[in-house]
């Protein structure tokens, strides 16, 4: 077997294993030249074809980590986190910031989701197996949804609770990539700057609006998949 073979050998039965958990830091390269009495090119190599594999993450200037399962949902779906993050066998936790009930600012969407009401402003952090995965900003139509006035959503993701209580008949998704702002990046746990991936949503109950959500994904921890026909085009 060439060495750098072994290498990614040694790394895959120990990242697989379980000997290495996600987000565990690799040995630098200077490290495992020594370690494997080889050149920079042959750890490198081995490296890299760790990574295509999607077992780790290269940074540059942070250094190498086992990489961290992503989830993924479908582009015309409306997903439920919670689930989406169990089904990939971590441990799911939602943590509130804040809960309160407001009225609509200056904006016009703020104005056309209230209605004739107030809006429920429900923020929080979306964590897999302990650690930050996105973290989320929500208004919800109290006119439309009265009962989330009184909802216990420090236990159970708005996200969720709506989905459970809440049907939908139309949604609209914007996905961009964004820089992460201050606050943003404290709460993630992450550089100001950091690259994430933003998914914006908007639903409505026929033509009533329910909802607006604005998510903020670490870049290398989710993925969103659209598959079509050959005919979508022309539809």
């Amino acid at each position: 077997m060439p060495l750098h073979e072994r290498i990614r050998s040694d790394f895959e039965g120990r990242i697989l294993g379980g000997d290495l958990a996600p987000g565990d830091r690799l040995p630098i390269e200077q490290e495992l030249m020594l370690q494997y009495d080889c050149s920079r090119m042959t750890v490198n190599k081995a490296l890299s074809t760790l990574a295509a594999a999607g077992l780790i993450d290269r940074r540059k200037r942070a250094g190498t980590f086992v990489a961290r399962p992503k989830v993924h949902s479908m582009v015309l779906d409306v997903p439920d986190l919670a689930a989406q993050v169990r089904d990939r066998g971590q441990d799911y936790a939602y943590r509130a910031l804040t809960q309160v009930l407001r009225p609509a600012g200056e904006d016009a969407d703020e104005e056309l989701l209230a209605g004739r009401g107030a809006l429920m402003q429900v923020d929080g952090l979306h964590l897999a197996d302990g650690a930050p995965l996105a973290i989320e900003f929500r208004l919800v139509s109290a006119a439309a949804v009265p009962e989330i006035v009184e909802a216990d959503l420090g236990s159970v993701p708005p996200g969720t609770w709506l989905l459970q209580h809440v049907p939908w008949t139309e949604a609209e998704t914007r996905i961009s990539a964004v820089a992460a702002l201050d606050d943003e990046a404290r709460w993630l746990g992450v550089s100001a700057g950091a690259p994430c991936l933003c998914v914006e949503r908007r639903t409505w109950r026929g033509s009533e609006r329910i909802t607006y959500v604005r998510q903020l994904f670490l870049a290398d921890a989710y993925d969103m998949v659209a598959r079509f026909g050959p005919g979508a085009s022309g539809r």
